[in-house]
């Protein structure tokens, strides 16, 4: 057997957050059988959802995956789990097996980016019509809840929204799923329920409407609907470049007892845009590409389909990288909350905006606040260490990188002399 790889190397694989977290809890023996290896193949059969198990081929030479599931992401969660089952060398995956007669070679990836037109037509249109089915079902659920009326809806057990998000996943709608069972937590966490879930309501209800004028919408529209529709791209599709000096303004970690993921907000110097980048690694791992805060990467990024701002990838392998000066693009607080709006016109469902804020003073209180020069304030998030904004800042005015999300601010970084420091 040649050298095992790392988790890290297979989770950096995933598509999305989402294939990472699924893969994870598919890499059980117990839903496996007829699992091996050699030095170039991994294969194994996976009980899924249908009543024949799921062949999976693994050629570690590209590597390249050959999978039975109807999943269109590359690779797919099946591939993942399973190559995440070989790394862990615990002997669930046989090594140095005779293969079974079922298993071929993986297609290389540079076929697998040219499949078949007619099977890629029928694969896309088995997913369309199971995507509609279940947002026609969806739009149901959504009529009887607020027939009923948002004070029932509070009064629903977690099982009602589980059902719900389950069965939109079931429909290969898991980021609509997401922002579902989010919904049934947030009304019994937040004081503002009922104006909250209306809004959350709202951008669903359009998320079913535009599905259906899917043909009439430009390629940024169709982008931040499969967003939040949660039907990820492969990869391969990712292909819009742009070349800047980008400045990396802000870091945001999550980590569950599964998984690692980080947000990277650069801004480029010369173009004056901001995207987001997400990495993700095994829970206790590190991250495969450890930005760091303040400095500058001279190079390109390939954009994701969508709108501003948008998802983007570092493209190629070799980036010049250099300490940057301080937050480049800060702005007061109207003009920050101008670019917001304009953003969310241009797509509803944006659950975090970038904010850029120029000479912010802290002022504790209940809610604490950043306020601009000219007055105008925002409420930070719940949860913000205020004193340690003061102590960085002194009680002088600063410039702040944060994320608004749901009308609160959730500060990222500050600016400290002529350095930017994380929160």
């Amino acid at each position: 057997m040649g050298s095992r790889w790392t988790v890290a190397r297979v989770l950096a694989l995933a598509p999305d957050a989402g294939s990472a977290r699924a893969a994870r809890g598919l890499a059980n023996p117990r839903t496996w059988s007829d699992l091996g290896s050699t030095s170039s193949l991994v294969w194994g059969k996976c009980q899924g959802s249908a009543r024949t198990p799921y062949q999976v081929t693994v050629d570690l030479t590209e590597p390249s995956f050959r999978c039975t599931c109807p999943s269109r992401k590359f690779p797919c969660k099946h591939g993942l789990a399973l190559l995440l089952m070989w790394a862990a060398g615990d002997g669930s995956v046989a090594e140095d097996a005779g293969p079974a007669d079922w298993v071929t070679p993986a297609a290389p990836r540079r076929e697998a980016a040219k499949p078949d037109p007619e099977a890629q037509a029928k694969r896309l249109a088995e997913r369309e019509s199971l995507m509609s089915a279940g947002l026609d079902d969806f739009e149901l659920w959504l009529h009887d809840l607020v027939r009923q009326g948002l004070a029932t809806a509070r009064r629903q057990p977690p099982g009602f929204w589980e059902t719900a998000a389950a069965r939109l996943v079931d429909a290969q709608l898991p980021g609509l799923a997401d922002r579902v069972r989010a919904a049934g937590a947030d009304i019994h966490a937040r004081a503002d329920w009922a104006p909250h879930l209306l809004g959350e309501l709202g951008r669903w209800y359009l998320a079913v409407r535009a599905w259906r004028r899917r043909a009439e919408l430009d390629d940024a529209a169709m982008g931040d609907l499969r967003t939040v529709l949660g039907w990820a791209r492969r990869r391969d599709e990712i292909g819009d470049r742009v070349a800047d000096r980008w400045w990396v303004v802000g870091l945001s970690q999550e980590e569950d007892e599964r998984l690692l993921s980080q947000r990277t907000w650069l801004h480029g110097e010369r173009t004056g845009e901001t995207v987001v980048l997400l990495d993700f690694a095994a829970a206790g791992q590190a991250l495969k590409v450890a930005h760091v805060l303040g400095s500058v990467v001279d190079g390109e990024v390939a954009r994701y389909p969508g709108g501003p701002p948008r998802r983007a990838l570092l493209a190629g392998d070799e980036h010049k990288v250099t300490p940057g000066s301080g937050l480049p693009h800060a702005t007061d607080v109207r003009t920050a909350l101008g670019q917001a709006a304009r953003w969310l016109a241009g797509n509803p469902w944006l659950r975090r905006i970038p904010l850029a804020l120029a000479a912010m003073t802290v002022v504790p209180g209940d809610p604490p606040l950043l306020v601009d020069p000219a007055g105008a304030a925002l409420t930070l998030a719940p949860g913000t260490d205020v004193w340690q904004l003061l102590a960085l800042s002194g009680g002088h005015p600063v410039p702040v990188f944060g994320e608004w999300i749901d009308e609160r601010l959730h500060p990222l970084s500050v600016q400290v002399g002529d350095r930017l420091v994380a929160l």
